[in-house]
């Protein structure tokens, strides 16, 4: 047991129903497994599931807790700041698979 510190600037959606309900809706929350750290007020960069940038979200709330099926989980309430452009998703992706995404060394 032990708090995994997300990088600062990223936030990756698993699940396409909470990335569509926080683009639709303005705000929303996602579910991550294990305990995380993710610093309220904080803005970072959103990515879909298969890591494409999409937007800038502002973090509202990080709640960590062991949910009654007795894993650790944290939940994490953000608001949609802006839509990225074209030009600013394509850039935030390639550098996002270089810094996080891509391969180790």
């Amino acid at each position: 047991m032990g708090f995994q510190t997300e990088f600062n600037s990223v936030c990756k959606f698993k699940s396409e129903q909470e990335l569509f309900e926080l683009l639709e809706y303005g705000r929303g929350k996602m579910v991550k497994s294990g305990f995380r750290v993710f610093p309220a007020g904080q803005k970072v960069i959103a990515y879909t599931p298969d890591n494409q940038a999409i937007a800038i979200v502002k973090i509202l709330a990080s709640i960590a807790e062991i949910n009654f099926q007795g894993d650790e989980v944290t939940q994490v309430e953000m608001e949609l700041v802006r839509k990225l452009t074209e030009e600013e998703a394509r850039i935030q992706t390639s550098l996002a698979h270089e810094m996080f995404f891509g391969e180790r060394a």
